[in-house]
């Protein structure tokens, strides 16, 4: 039962980063660029979540707003921020992510106060039995269904759909979408969107299962997701999703089996180390 409850929670977590890791892998993938800043629109996600459910009471609501709000905030970072930028070296693109990253901390201790906001009435408390002596929480069953349901949404749009097919046109070579009619500033547009509208999803479910919102919500996430698109090899969704899982159940094992010897958000790192000294390229990378 033990190893159940440990899996499931894995399962949760992984979902989580997912989600998190997802829109910086369609970043990474469409313009080269280490989105850091993509934490700053979790942490968004989870404020205008805590802050449309307080006031209307509806949790649904509260993720299409977040939804809507983060993903045109993520295109306006793109364009003031990342657009003018594209013609130089990457390393340039990354200093002004954590530049951004930094500041929307300092903006959200400003606007929201230091010490974080909490559901007034928290949604979704209980749980449900699935199996004897083994309970799920309705919080962590809405992680799972969720990531379901968005996951396989986006892996169909990519595949079996023309806007899919433009997506996967411009990363592999921008010059030769454009000159079959391809609008590639348009993709970019809508690789942002929805990337930050993911990021949103994820920052109102950690709200949800954590019932807080702080400023520094988005630090270990950013770090977190950054190993996991590595792990997965850079630009891979596939590779991203299953690093995100095993990450998940690994620190959910880890926590009980070795956690008094790594810290838990010690062990995304250790996993790393060890991938990358026999895969260099990821998990589904390539050479």
């Amino acid at each position: 039962m033990l190893y159940l409850e440990l899996l499931f929670q894995g399962i949760v977590q992984g979902s989580i980063y997912a989600l998190i890791a997802l829109g910086l892998t369609l970043v990474y993938g469409l313009l080269r660029i280490l989105h850091v800043a993509h934490a700053a629109l979790f942490t968004l996600g989870g404020y205008i979540g805590v802050i449309v459910t307080n006031q209307t009471g509806s949790l649904a609501l509260a993720i299409l707003a977040a939804m809507i709000v983060v993903g045109l905030v993520g295109v306006a970072m793109y364009k003031l921020a990342y657009e003018p930028l594209l013609s130089k070296p990457p390393f340039i693109a990354l200093i002004a992510s954590i530049a951004l990253f930094i500041a929307a901390e300092e903006l959200f201790r400003i606007i929201f106060g230091p010490y974080g906001l909490s559901y007034e009435n928290p949604p979704l408390q209980g749980g449900f039995e699935i199996i004897s002596g083994f309970f799920l929480k309705y919080g962590e069953a809405l992680v799972i269904i969720l990531s379901i349901l968005i996951l396989s949404v986006l892996g169909w749009v990519s595949g079996y759909t023309r806007l899919g097919v433009s997506w996967r046109a411009t990363v592999t070579d921008p010059d030769m979408a454009r000159a079959f009619g391809v609008n590639t500033q348009h993709v970019r547009y809508l690789n942002f969107f929805i990337g930050s509208a993911l990021a949103a999803v994820a920052g109102v479910l950690v709200a949800l299962l954590n019932n807080l919102v702080e400023p520094t919500m988005g630090s270990v996430p950013s770090y977190k997701a950054l190993a996991i698109i590595v792990l997965g090899g850079l630009g891979s969704i596939r590779g991203t999703l299953l690093a995100s899982m095993i990450l998940g159940v690994i620190e959910s094992f880890g926590t009980i089996y070795i956690g008094h010897l790594l810290d838990r958000d010690a062990l995304a790192f250790g996993f790393l180390i060890v991938v990358l000294m026999f895969r260099p390229q990821g998990l589904l990378g390539t050479r």
